[in-house]
Parts: structure tokens; C-alpha cells; sequence
């Protein structure tokens, strides 16, 4: 669809020839309308729905909105553009007055219920505080009495207090972040009393220390014979170690990359420890 012609400024022709070429305003113009079209053409998800036991249901969509609407009447109440992103994931408090919302760019935010008026019985939902604390999406919020918490791609978890049930205003007070492994870094061959402890390019092999004496669990024993390091194993080329393990009786070691598996036979000889690639 081509827009009509501009007015011609005053002392110019109404018409153009054959072989005039489009003035700039028409051009400008026609680019404008191009880029509308194509927004309007872009579809809107909604990723995550919540709903107050006020009758209210908050959506949280690709445009980056949290829309609360009235679910009787079909009707938009309130809008919030939180992110230029698309919002994820939301979860409320048990009081619903605050809501949490988390951002395909990493980013979540708070949203609260505050009164329009100090005092006043009216209120309404703001934007208060925003935290970057992913470097990826945020499929996961939850909101608890003492803190909000967001789960990403970057396989982090993240813990922050709410700032009002902090004593200690500060980083470290607000800020908790824990990485879950998600497959086991540490294997044991309990005939042999071997440890095997994985990194991302080598493996560690250790053997336990002992002790002579006897307790109850939970006591700390004397050593007579200190843990040691026996040997370490190195992966070639750039790939990651997955996973790894060590058999029972400690003279199979094994690990894998995403493209290889490799296989090593363990002997000890008195104090020294020797691996042959099977």
C-alpha cells in the first residue's frame, strides 16, 4: 500500500512526469508507515499468569508488560512496561501487595502495591526496584515473606532479601548467589578408600587418611596417616569434562566430554600410582 502524495509546496507542480522520481517527504513517509506495519504484525505471548484473590489476573507477555485486568469484565485495569525484553516469569507474595517479575535479559523487577496518597485508602501497583543479577533468561521467580528469588539459564540461583527485613543495609547483606552442579563432581571407591574429584579439565585422584582409633560419630579422630594426592589427570583439548567415575574396588578411572569417553586402569605399587589408557 503506497500513502497518497504530500501537498506540493507552494509554486510547484501538482504532477510529476514520467520520469520524476519520488520527492523525500513521500519517501519519509512511506518508511514510517512501513515500520507501523510491521509492528503491528508482531504477536504477543503471554508467558506467565497470576491470579489475586481480589478477582484480579496479572499477565506478564513478550512486549515485556505486567497487565492486571479485571477477569469479570474482560478489561485492562493497569499496564506496566517493566523491560524492553520479554517478561518470563512472575510470582506474588502471600500478601499480594508486591509481585516479582523476571526478564529475558537477566534483569528482574519488584512490583508493589502502594498507596496513591500517603494515608489514603486508594492504591496502586509501581515499579519500584529492578536487579541484574542473571546474564541470562529468568524462567523462575518465586517471592517468599523474607526475600525474592530467581532461577536462570546461567544455571544460577539467586537469593535477595527484601531490603526492609535487613538490618544491615549493604552488598553482601543483599545479594546471595548459589551454583548447584548439576551431576555429580565427586566419586568414591570405598573398598580402596579412593576419592575421585572432578574440575572442568582435569580429575584429581586422592586416597583417604586413617586413623587407629575408635568413636562415636560425629568425633573428630586423630590422624596417623594423612589423605593424599595421588595422582592428576588431564583432559586434552578444549572440551569440558561431563562426568566422570571411578569404580568400587579403585582401578577403573573414567571420563567423558561431549564427543569422546576414555578409560584408564589404575595400579598402585606400594606408594606409587601409575594409569594406563584402555
Amino acid at each position: 500500500w503506497h500513502p497518497p502524495a504530500p501537498p506540493c509546496p507552494t509554486g510547484s507542480p501538482a504532477t510529476h512526469g514520467a520520469g520524476d522520481s519520488p520527492t523525500a517527504g513521500q519517501l519519509v513517509q512511506r518508511i514510517m508507515v512501513n515500520q507501523h506495519v510491521e509492528k503491528a504484525r508482531r504477536e504477543c505471548v503471554v508467558w506467565a499468569i497470576a491470579l489475586l484473590s481480589s478477582g484480579t489476573v496479572v499477565s506478564a507477555d513478550s512486549f515485556g508488560r505486567v497487565q492486571f485486568w479485571d477477569w469479570q469484565r474482560g478489561t485492562l485495569a493497569e499496564s506496566h512496561t517493566v523491560s524492553a525484553s520479554a517478561a518470563l516469569s512472575l510470582a506474588v507474595s502471600e500478601k499480594e501487595d508486591s509481585i516479582v517479575v523476571g526478564t529475558s535479559s537477566g534483569a528482574t523487577f519488584q512490583l508493589q502495591l502502594l498507596p496513591v496518597k500517603l494515608g489514603g485508602l486508594e492504591r496502586r501497583w509501581v515499579r519500584t526496584k529492578p536487579f541484574q543479577y542473571h546474564s541470562h533468561d529468568v524462567r523462575a521467580v518465586a517471592h517468599s515473606p523474607t526475600a525474592l528469588i530467581s532461577g536462570g539459564l546461567d544455571a544460577q540461583l539467586v537469593i535477595r532479601p527484601l531490603m526492609e527485613k535487613v538490618q544491615k543495609k549493604g552488598y553482601d547483606a543483599v545479594l546471595r548467589k548459589f551454583t548447584f552442579p548439576h551431576r555429580r563432581l565427586v566419586s568414591c571407591a570405598r573398598k580402596a578408600r579412593l576419592l575421585l574429584f572432578q574440575f572442568s579439565q582435569y580429575l584429581e585422584l586422592w586416597r583417604l587418611g586413617s586413623t587407629e582409633e575408635t568413636g562415636k560419630d560425629g568425633e573428630v579422630l586423630p590422624l596417623c596417616r594423612m589423605p593424599e594426592h595421588l595422582v592428576q589427570l588431564k583432559s586434552k583439548g578444549p572440551e569440558h569434562i561431563y562426568c566422570s567415575c571411578v569404580s568400587p574396588c579403585g582401578t577403573w578411572v573414567c571420563y567423558s566430554t561431549a564427543s569422546r569417553f576414555q578409560l584408564y586402569r589404575v595400579r598402585c605399587d606400594g606408594d606409587g600410582v601409575s594409569l594406563r589408557k584402555v
